[in-house]
């Protein structure tokens, strides 16, 4: 079973109404880790909407949990769900590699 491990890199931050350090952009990388086996999806973005800072938190008070919680928000069901099956087919392409085609001469050659 893979455990999916999301951690936020980096956060660009503006003043918007009044509000320093208002986190506007997020970057993250998720890790996908199933025994041995791990795969990534590295240099993700977040961009997330100033026109609502009526829940505004202050930047020294904002955790790790609270940012990837605001990049789940942002992708969605469907673009977690889609960044968990990309990282789970690297995964199971290195437990049950794809055979590769062998370049054969010609038998006329």
């Amino acid at each position: 079973m893979t455990t999916y491990i999301w951690n936020v890199t980096q956060l660009y931050t503006q003043t918007i109404e009044g509000n320093q350090d208002y986190v506007v952009i997020a970057n993250y990388d998720v890790v996908g880790v199933d025994g041995q086996y791990t795969a990534s999806l590295t240099n993700n973005t977040a961009q997330f909407s100033t026109a609502d800072v009526t829940d505004f938190i202050p930047y020294e008070d904002l955790t790790e949990a609270i940012v990837v919680a605001w990049i789940k928000e942002s992708l969605g069901e469907n673009g977690i769900i889609s960044i968990e099956a990309c990282i789970q087919g690297q995964i199971d392409s290195q437990i049950n590699p794809p055979v590769s085609p062998v370049n054969t001469p010609l038998p006329w050659a």
